[in-house]
């Protein structure tokens, strides 16, 4: 994808996610990461949250899945920042939104965030960002 849709500027389509508890828990199995706080809410209450928190690292992994949902196999994730400023609790909906801040040959950069949608909407994640390589289809691997 080489068009002007790569053009500084450019939005990337957002990518929306909710976080049921049942996915806390198949996260925590699929990582080895049994900490209460991501599934107890017991637990959560008796640390002053209103629910049990998303694992960090998922957020992380939804900003990466965002930029290459859009920019197809061609393209190579070189680098992925991100800070947290609120946490997510179990039942929430977050979007993940983007936009292109340089493009250098094959090198893009992009700016996102991460808010959560609903009641207690807040920013979650931010600032965050990528560095991308686009790859031409056609070349070595």
């Amino acid at each position: 994808m080489t068009g002007p849709q790569l053009l500084p500027g450019a939005v990337v389509p957002p990518l929306e996610r909710s976080f049921p508890l049942t996915r806390l828990v198949a996260y925590a199995g699929a990582t080895w990461d049994w900490h209460r706080l991501h599934y107890d809410a017991g637990y959560a209450a008796g640390k002053d949250l209103a629910a049990p928190v998303v694992d960090g690292q998922v957020l992380g992994a939804l900003l990466a899945e965002q930029l290459l949902d859009w920019l197809g196999p061609t393209c190579v994730l070189r680098g992925l920042h991100f800070r947290f400023a609120q946490p997510v609790f179990a039942g929430e909906r977050v979007r993940c939104t983007g936009r292109v801040t340089a493009v250098d040959g094959p090198l893009v950069t992009v700016e996102q965030r991460v808010e959560v949608l609903g009641p207690r909407a807040r920013t979650a994640v931010t600032p965050a960002g990528a560095t991308l390589e686009l790859r031409d289809p056609e070349g070595p691997p």
